[in-house]
Order: C-alpha cells, then sequence, then structure tokens
C-alpha cells in the first residue's frame, strides 16, 4: 500500500499583477468653451433664450467639472487669466454680464439666469459662490463699468439668497482695498441690496457670517475708523448702512466696558472705582443711564459662578446682590432705569431656571436697598413687564405689590392729615395776627 499523500493538481501559468490606474480626464475647456460660446452667440442677447440653452446644454457638457468656466464666460465673455484679463487664445462671446447694459433692471435679469440655472443644477451653487469670491479679488483688473456691473449683481445674489454674505470677505483683500477700489464697489452693491430687501436683511446675512463688525476693512488702515466711514457712505446716499456700522461699533464698545468691567469685578476693586470708571465711560461713549444698567446687571450676574441647586442658589444670589447693591444703585437714579433694571432681572430669572422662584427675593433686597423705588415696582407690575415668565413672576409679587399699595394709600392718609394740620396752624396764626392788629 502506498502511505505517500497524493499530490492535488494545480493550476500552472503566469500570474500577473493588475493595479488599479487612476485615469483621470485631462482638464480641457478648450471644447467646452467653445460649445457655450456657439450657443451664447446663436441666442443673442435674448436672456430668456440663453437660461433655456444653458438648461438644455447641462444634459450634454459636463457643468460639473467645467463650472468656473461657464461662470467665466457668463461674466466676462471668456475664460479669466489670474488678475481679471481674459485668455486671449480662446474664443470669446460678446453677450456676457459685462458687456450688458448697466442698469438695475438688466442686472436684476441676469441675476434670474444664474438663478434658474443653479435651482436646475444644485451641484452649481458652491461653484458659483466660489466664483464671485474669484472675481471680487480680480477687481482690480476690470473696468469702472464693468466693476458696476457686478457690483449690482452680486447685491441682487445676495438679497435672493443665492450666494452667502461671506464673499464680501474678498473686498477686505488689501490689494482691492487699496486705492478705493473695495469701497466704491461696496457703494453699488449695498445700494442693490438693500433696494431688493432693506437694511434690516442686510444686517442679519451680515451677523450671520460674522462680517457685521468687518465693514470697516473696506478702507485702508489710515481710514478705517467710524467718522470716515459713516461720512463716506452717507455721502453716497447709504445713511442707513453707516448708521447701522454707528450701531455695531457702539455695541463692540459696550462688550468691551462689560468685559473690563468684569475684570474689575474679578480683581475686587473699590466700588468707588467701578463706578468712576463707568462714568466716564459713559461720557465718553455717550451710553444713557438705561443702557448702562443693563451692562451693571449683566456684569454683576456674570463674576460669580453659580450653585446648580435652586434651593441654594435663592441664597447665593441674595448674598451677592446685597453685596453689589451700591453699584447698581449708583446706574438708576432715574425711574427709566429702575424699570430697564426690572426687566433685566425678570428677563435673568426666566432665562436660568434656577433663579425662577428667587425672583421675588431680589425685588425686595433691592427695594430694601433703595435701589428700586415702590412706584418703579407697581409701575412694571402693572403695565412694564415682559412676557417672558409673567405669570410667575406676577404671582409671586402680587402680596409684595399689594402690601406697597396699602403702604403708599397709608402714606397719602398721612400726608392729608399732616397737611391739615399745617393748614389748621396757619389759619390760628392768621386769625392772632389780625387780632392783635386790630
Amino acid at each position: 500500500m502506498n502511505n505517500q499523500k497524493q499530490q492535488k493538481p494545480t493550476l500552472t501559468g503566469q500570474r500577473f499583477k493588475t493595479r488599479k490606474r487612476d485615469e483621470k480626464e485631462r482638464f480641457d475647456p478648450t471644447q467646452f468653451q467653445e460649445s457655450i460660446v456657439q450657443g451664447l452667440n446663436q441666442t443673442g442677447s435674448d436672456l430668456e433664450a440663453v437660461a433655456k440653452f444653458l438648461d438644455a446644454s447641462g444634459a450634454k457638457l459636463d457643468y460639473r467639472r467645467y463650472a468656473e468656466t461657464l461662470f467665466d464666460i457668463l461674466v466676462a465673455g471668456g475664460m479669466l487669466a489670474p488678475g481679471g484679463s481674459i485668455s486671449d487664445d480662446l474664443t470669446r462671446t460678446e453677450f456676457c454680464l459685462f458687456t450688458a447694459q448697466e442698469d438695475l433692471e438688466t442686472m436684476q435679469a441676469y441675476a434670474q439666469v444664474f438663478n434658474k440655472l443653479i435651482r436646475r443644477y444644485k451641484y452649481l451653487e458652491k461653484g458659483f459662490e466660489e466664483e464671485i469670491k474669484k472675481l471680487l479679488l480680480f477687481l482690480k483688473g476690470f473696468t469702472e463699468s464693468e466693476r458696476n456691473k457686478l457690483a449690482m449683481l452680486t447685491g441682487i445674489l445676495l438679497a435672493n439668497g443665492n450666494i452667502s454674505a461671506a464673499v464680501i470677505g474678498s473686498l477686505f483683500n488689501e490689494n482691492v482695498v487699496k486705492e478705493g477700489v473695495s469701497a466704491a464697489f461696496a457703494v453699488k452693491l449695498f445700494k442693490s441690496w438693500i433696494y431688493e430687501r432693506d437694511i434690516n436683511a442686510v444686517a442679519v446675512a451680515l451677523r450671520k457670517v460674522s462680517m457685521d463688525n468687518r465693514l470697516m476693512e473696506l478702507f485702508p488702515a489710515n481710514k478705517r475708523s467710524c467718522e470716515h466711514f459713516s461720512k463716506y457712505f452717507t455721502d453716497a446716499g447709504l445713511k442707513e448702512l453707516s448708521d447701522f456700522a454707528r450701531n455695531q461699533e457702539a455695541i463692540g464698545s459696550r462688550k468691551e466696558l462689560q468685559k473690563e468691567l468684569q475684570e474689575m469685578m474679578a480683581r475686587g476693586d473699590n466700588f468707588k472705582d467701578i463706578i468712576a470708571y463707568v462714568r466716564e465711560e459713559m461720557k465718553k461713549t455717550s451710553i444713557s443711564e438705561q443702557l448702562m444698567i443693563g451692562i451693571v446687571w449683566s456684569s454683576v450676574m456674570s463674576c460669580v459662578e453659580w450653585n446648580k441647586k435652586e434651593e441654594l442658589v435663592c441664597e447665593q444670589s441674595i448674598k451677592h446682590l446685597k453685596q453689589y447693591s451700591p453699584l447698581l444703585k449708583a446706574f438708576t437714579s432715574q425711574g427709566a432705569s429702575e424699570i430697564i433694571l426690572l426687566v433685566k432681572i425678570q428677563e435673568y430669572c426666566y432665562d436660568n431656571i434656577h433663579f425662577m422662584k428667587a425672583f421675588q427675593k431680589i425685588v425686595v433686597l433691592l427695594y430694601k436697598a433703595d435701589v428700586l423705588s415702590e412706584e418703579a415696582i407697581l409701575k412694571w407690575y402693572t403695565e412694564a413687564h415682559v412676557a417672558k415668565g409673567k405669570s410667575v413672576f406676577l404671582e409671586q409679587m402680587k402680596k409684595f405689590v399689594e402690601w406697597l399699595k396699602n403702604a403708599e394709600e397709608g402714606k397719602k392718609k398721612r400726608r392729608l392729615v399732616v397737611n391739615s394740620h399745617l393748614h389748621e396752624k396757619v389759619l390760628n396764626i392768621h386769625v392772632a395776627v389780625s387780632y392783635v392788629l386790630i
């Protein structure tokens, strides 16, 4: 018997190792450009026909790959070289944004062409925004008329939500800022944007991308002041933008003031020094006492680590506010300031749920410390309160308000009695004097 294992049959032959190769198509926009230019030349200045041509061409041409080429042609008539000049060696068209009539109505029509194209081919959104950013960096390479048209178009696109306000960041590039190109462009851009919407919508869009505090960067460093910004845009007919910038600067100043206040409190600075500093800042920045009491309240409540337990935070807040009541009293010399403080306390207790039950105790403490008057508390209770936690806080204050009203009635009665006695004494003196004279 053969004990050797029988070998299994094997396949013989040469084994080839295959490697997956990256066969990317070489980037060659020439043929794509010729197709787009030819179509635009055939449709001419009929923008409705242009929109239909672009819609149909997307099914045949690779818009995804050649998005930059497509937008360059629609804006400038051909492919743009770095700096903004058009490449001379490729086919061009005379039917584009830069050769169109320079008026708002025509720019609105062009905005519709881009809007329809991007709605049809959603993947072009990002590429289109990048195109606008690039064009803004190339502004010096364009003529004044071309810049004006692009500015109006950009403003309309921003108003329609086709692009984000983040594109404005390109205008802060030093190369575009110098010689006043950015500022002049911004005038046209904001005029068309505000015309399409309003300054409030513009403000919201700017804040959303943190551009609201950067508008000063439209000017060179030596001209970056609120006064220069205000005069420039007011003279250009954009007072609402000027007012917005002033308001933003004031907000910035208030934030800096609050930060400094918190640092002074953290260091344990004397209240006398803190009050003197705040009053000096009020003069310099023209901040009213009503605005200032809000800042002081926020600073006082931010300079301590609050307990997370509701039953303990109430006691902690009373102790803390008793210590800082002289600071609050210094900026509630007017009835309107007291009302503002009461509203701020109400909002704070509502927004910080652990303070919901502490509201009445805080108000009573500040009443006893002469920070809040009974008139202010009664006015807040009857008409000046806000919606936040209204039913809860009014219920908390009900008994104290009744006590205040009774105390107020008692004061009135006492005043009447005193006045009556005084009147009687004066009358008796008058009679006595008359008798002596007789």
